[in-house]
């Protein structure tokens, strides 16, 4: 293999091999036998003739301390990028383990999944030009100030599990300025770390950090003060901080003031317990996104929960809030810039008309799984509650599961621009006639699981004219003609998509369609034209047929035509005996050509005389004296096969045109034999082909059609084609 192709080496642990194997110096022939090899030893100078080698994967191998020291003295000097220790058992690395490494041009390294519980400090010295360290999955216990020492110039750092707390130790322990030294780092990632505290400098000197992931981590952390995060003052460039599922129960004034420029704050999954007074999100000046989803419905809001953060984009409070939502000033009032809201999942009964006055941004609205039943209702004290009337720009809205059972009138008014809207499982039966006029941009329509019985043109036929998908399945559908035959129609000419039609849309009345699908009604019953609607059906059918009967014979009349001979032909020769007629041959084939073309006859067919096949040429195997048409009609009927040799030539060659072709025609055809072969030497076009021949490449078995190769290689194959052509029966099939 040349060693400037060689870039990658991937070297396994053998499970099945019980001796171990050395890496040897001729390491670049020898690689590609390797399967899956145990390694113990390192020669000298074995990386010397693959100096190129960018990655180098040694992952799931047991290697010794000591091999990685050895290994990594090696690839001083090659250029190394990529270094995967994954899943190797190092228990521990030591000041020296990646000596050697400082003379590469190393990027990423890789130490997941190994059972390390020691960083020694200086361990990472060797690496100044590292970008990615991935340390996931491992068993320390203790990080200090000096143990990222040399890697100024990481930008990833991965520790995912990799401080871990068993059932008999303590918390970890990470001290005050343990990433000092990562004066580079964007991404750190602390996902299910357990470690003791949040101490007050644990994140400081980390003057580029973007990404901060300490979701699902272990630690003391309960609330959150304006201390907690003071570390990371000092990282004006913090964008994302993920704190899902750290056990914070409470949120104190200015939790987050230090952190003017984070536009995404993850609060998922936590035990949050408290009324939100707005202060919490004091100094938030550049937030876009809160997600403060599923905390077991314990936050209440107030008028001013959110009037610190006016440039939020995307609020997620599922499944998080209590109480009420009927204030005078709405909670969500300051947030004009709001394009997502999602307050699913909150049991919320009580909101006024005023809920999201001033978001006229929003974009997307979800409520699914409230009690939201009692404000659409015409008998509401007060009437109902028109909650949307200032969202004119949704996108899409999700009102499942909340128990409706009417929509008023003017409830869904002005929302032109919404695309979706989702009011599955709630108890919606009789609907206003131009309750869903203004939704001429829907595109996607959720209604299943209601009690709707009737689809009327008067109701539906706005937001079920541009429809891309319809979901109406699990209704009890009234299939009368005043109820359903609008819609069966349009089911049975909808170019839309419809989940589950047919099968679960099925008929709950009358009797004498019950449990059967809407796609069984019968719209004809409910017409006093049928007779000349049978009419129209059959005259369109008549002059449908008309039309492809005469297309099928301008484009395939000749196909017709052939097949046509052919079947007389053999009913006519059926009662011939095929294997006393195959004994009456004297020749393999009858070979028509050109006289231009004898060179390659001579050269590339005859030679196959030599394996007992018998050919017939006019200029070489013709009687002297005898007329030339005697002796084509006495030869070709003494042939089991005929040879066109197909070139511009012999289109043109009066003989062939006039007399040989037909004669060629009339084996296959009055005498029932399918003995024809065309071997094409030039590119020649079916139109050209049945034009001067009457030939076409249909009439013929694929494999009687040959091309001449263009490369030498593969003229065996064409004359092991050939072969197989002239031994073919001559039976029709």
């Amino acid at each position: 293999m040349d060693k400037k192709q060689f870039q990658r080496i991937k070297l396994f642990k053998n499970f099945q091999s019980e001796e171990p194997r050395a890496l040897p110096c001729s390491l670049q022939r020898t690689l590609s036998s390797f399967s899956i090899v145990l390694l113990t030893q390192v020669e000298n100078g074995c990386f010397q003739a693959i100096a190129r080698i960018s990655d180098l994967v040694l992952d799931h191998s047991r290697l010794s301390s000591q091999f990685i020291t050895n290994i990594c003295t090696e690839l001083a000097g090659t250029a190394l990028q990529n270094l995967s220790l994954m899943n190797t058992l190092q228990g521990s690395l030591t000041n020296m383990t990646f000596q050697g490494l400082d003379k590469t041009n190393i990027t990423v390294l890789d130490l997941s999944y190994n059972t390390m519980s020691k960083i020694a400090d200086g361990a990472f010295q060797w690496f100044p030009r590292l970008e990615s360290l991935s340390l996931e999955h491992n068993s320390l216990r203790h990080l200090t100030k000096d143990t990222f020492s040399g890697l100024g110039n990481l930008r990833q750092l991965n520790l995912q599990k990799a401080l871990i707390k068993s059932h008999t130790s303590s918390l970890p322990v990470i001290e005050d300025f343990s990433f000092h030294h990562l004066v580079q780092l964007e991404h750190l990632c602390m996902e299910n770390t357990a470690f003791r505290e949040i101490t007050e400098h644990i994140f400081s000197g980390l003057l580029h950090l973007k990404t901060l992931d300490l979701s699902w981590s272990i630690t003391g952390l309960k609330t959150v003060t304006n201390k907690t995060f003071a570390s990371l003052q000092e990282s004006p460039l913090l964008e994302t901080l993920n704190l899902t599922a750290m056990g914070i129960n409470k949120l104190g004034p200015g939790a987050f003031s230090m952190l003017g420029n984070l536009t995404t704050l993850l609060l998922g999954r936590n035990f949050i317990n408290q009324q939100l007074k707005g202060d919490e999100f004091e100094g938030l000046t550049s937030i876009k996104e809160i997600d403060m989803s599923i905390n077991q419905q314990s936050i209440s809001l107030t008028n001013a929960s959110f009037i610190h953060v006016p440039t939020l984009r995307t609020l997620k409070l599922g499944r998080a809030l209590k109480g009420s939502l009927d204030m005078e000033q709405s909670p969500f009032r300051p947030l004009v810039n709001l394009t997502v809201l999602d307050l699913s999942n909150n049991n919320i009964a009580n909101i006024n008309a005023g809920m999201l006055t001033g978001l006229y941004r929003l974009k997307v609205l979800k409520m699914q799984h409230n009690n939201l039943a009692r404000l659409w209702k015409t008998a509401n004290p007060g009437g109902p509650v028109f909650f949307l009337k200032d969202a004119h720009k949704l996108t899409l809205l999700d009102l499942d599961y909340n128990g409706l059972d009417e929509i008023p009138l003017d409830a869904l008014r002005g929302l032109s621009n919404l695309h979706e809207l989702s009011l599955r499982g709630n108890l919606l039966n009789q609907l206003h006639s131009s309750v869903f006029d203004d939704l001429q941009s829907l595109k996607y329509l959720h209604l299943q699981k209601n009690l709707i019985t009737s689809v009327q043109h008067a109701t539906f036929g706005v937001p079920l004219s541009n429809l891309t998908e319809l979901s109406m399945d699990r209704n009890p559908f009234d299939c009368t003609c005043e109820s359903i035959l609008w819609f069966s129609e349009w089911l049975n000419s909808t170019n839309a998509s419809v989940p589950g039609f047919p099968q679960s849309y099925i008929c709950n009345t009358p009797n004498a369609y019950f449990n059967r699908s809407v796609m069984n009604f019968d719209p004809l019953s409910c017409k006093d034209m049928t007779p000349f609607k049978a009419l129209y059906i059959l005259s369109s059918t008549a002059v449908l047929m008309l039309l492809f009967t005469a297309f099928l014979v301008h484009f395939q009349g000749w196909r017709i035509q052939f097949f046509w001979s052919i079947m007389v032909n053999r009913m006519l020769g059926s009662l011939k005996d095929e294997s006393v007629a195959e004994g009456r041959y004297v020749f393999d084939a009858y070979i028509i050509h050109t006289a231009k073309d004898r060179p390659w006859v001579d050269r590339s067919l005859l030679p196959l005389e030599d394996e007992k096949f018998i050919f017939f040429l006019e200029d070489r195997d013709a009687i002297p004296g005898f007329s030339q048409l005697d002796t084509i009609i006495e030869n070709m009927g003494k042939s089991r096969k005929i040879i066109f040799v197909i070139t511009e030539m012999l289109l043109k060659d009066p003989w062939c045109r006039q007399f040989k072709v037909h004669h060629a025609l009339h084996q296959v055809m009055e005498k029932n034999r399918d003995s024809l072969i065309l071997i094409f030497l030039q590119d020649v076009t079916d139109y050209n082909l049945n034009r001067s021949l009457h030939l076409r490449r249909g009439m013929l078995k694929p494999c009687c059609i040959l091309y001449w190769p263009l490369h030498r290689e593969r003229i065996p194959a064409f004359h092991q084609k050939l072969r197989s052509a002239l031994a073919s029966t001559n039976n029709l099939n």
